[in-house]
């Protein structure tokens, strides 16, 4: 079903810009302010001044953030800062990373990938999207024309024919290297041998790909695709733009790690958080554990594995208890859910919070950015609570792979924000330009 090219990639000159770790920076969905500027610190050539470059007061249709990221890339294509490999390939990123003192490694398929409409089943959508965010890529792909940060997307290989080629071609031909940065380190090698790469391509034929991360760049990219349909004489289907570059990670990989997005609230009447109680008492039954409780964590774990009903937690509304929440009847909070969501969609944790709680019992939109955040460690949500950054905080679970497979599957979307798939895609490690 999945139509993936090989390509000729666009990477980092390291005998030019010294260490790669100062240059390549996380995706433009995850710098803040205080980052941004780190960055710009860090080196003259981090790779922020294409993935989002700075937006100044004075910007302009002739001069502005997309335009200024435009003529860095020129620039430093021309001065070799940028340089593009020799032949086409496919490329491996083994991507190591530590978590909770456990190290990983995630290998992903660094392919350029046919772009397709939502309803030809073929690329499957997981999460809901934003306006403001697809609106910022567009602008971006217009510009450059060219992917500065992959798509992350899963696929099946039950039979292990992909993971048996790649076994096949030791990584000798190593691209990039980047050695530990904050617990991470990556290496890109090639995949060329023709045969191979036939191989590899073959094996997708009968797959659809299944979106982890990147929603809004791949709607942009769709977008885009569109506009250059629409203003070309001729269309055949293998010009660079029907196509975007993507991460390619199997579901059994051992380093696919999806954290929890929690929610966090402020800025809520006091009221309001005095009624929850109340109110949640009408659809749950609630525990108190202290944050003063041996071995809190493992206890709460034992807790929401002991039975099959929906658990979450709130911290805020009791002092310095958690409450556990067990929903008492899932058909009576399905009708607060859109009928058009399916049954899975309906008995995730993220789906109740969302829905029932966020906006049936506190009156919110879900997708309030001013005041709902999110934080994907539970520990520094509570301590956000404790140091009266924020109200409450929800403490939900992590969605597995298989789950997400199943919502794709039926045709539906989660709530926004209800993965994180970690570590993320660094920006700058491979960049594909569509010419």
């Amino acid at each position: 079903m999945a139509e993936i090219k090989s390509f000729k990639a666009v990477y980092y000159n390291q005998s030019v810009v010294g260490s790669l770790s100062d240059v390549i920076c996380p995706p433009y969905d995850v710098i803040d302010p205080r980052q941004e500027d780190e960055l710009y610190r860090r080196s003259k050539y981090n790779f922020i001044r294409i993935e989002h470059n700075r937006q100044l007061l004075e910007d302009s249709e002739t001069d502005n953030r997309y335009i200024r990221s435009r003529e860095k890339l020129k620039q430093w294509l021309e001065q070799q800062i940028l340089i593009t490999s020799g032949g086409r390939a496919i490329y491996v990123h083994d991507h190591f990373f530590k978590i909770q003192d456990r190290q990983y490694m995630r290998r992903g398929l660094v392919v350029r990938v046919k772009i397709e409409e939502w309803h030809r089943n073929i690329i499957r959508p997981h999460e809901g999207t934003l306006a403001g965010a697809k609106s910022d890529r567009i602008k971006l792909l217009e510009a450059l024309r060219a992917n500065t940060s992959p798509v992350m997307a899963m696929y099946e290989d039950k039979e292990k024919e992909i993971s048996k080629l790649l076994e096949s071609q030791k990584p000798k031909d190593i691209l990039v290297s980047i050695e530990e940065e904050n617990s991470e380190s990556h290496e890109v090698w090639q995949v060329s041998k023709k045969q191979i790469v036939k191989g590899i391509c073959n094996s997708f034929v009968n797959k659809p790909l299944y979106i982890a991360d990147g929603h809004h760049r791949y709607e942009s990219a769709l977008l885009y695709q569109r506009q250059m349909i629409a203003g070309s004489a001729l269309n055949r289907g293998n010009e660079a733009y029907n196509y975007i570059m993507m991460t390619l990670v199997d579901f059994d990989d051992p380093g696919l790690v999806i954290l929890p997005p929690h929610r966090l609230l402020r800025g809520l009447p006091e009221s309001r958080i005095v009624d929850l109680k109340s109110k949640l008492e009408s659809f749950f039954d609630v525990e108190y554990l202290s944050l003063n409780t041996t071995n809190l964590w493992q206890k709460v774990e034992e807790l929401i594995a002991g039975k099959n009903s929906l658990k979450l937690l709130i911290f805020g509304p009791e002092g310095h208890n958690l409450l556990l929440l067990t929903l008492r009847d899932i058909t009576a909070a399905s009708k607060m859910i859109p009928y058009f969501h399916s049954e899975i969609y309906k008995g995730l944790d993220v789906s109740i919070v969302d829905h029932v709680i966020l906006e049936e019992l506190l009156g919110l939109s879900s997708d309030d950015e001013i005041k709902i955040s999110y934080n994907y460690d539970r520990r520094d949500a509570i301590n956000s609570v404790l140091n009266q950054e924020y109200q409450l905080a929800f403490i939900v679970s992590p969605v597995k792979a298989e789950t997400i497979k199943k919502i794709a599957d039926a045709g539906d979307r989660m709530p926004r924000k209800s993965t994180y798939f970690y570590p993320k895609l660094p920006s700058g490690l491979i960049i594909n330009q569509l010419v």
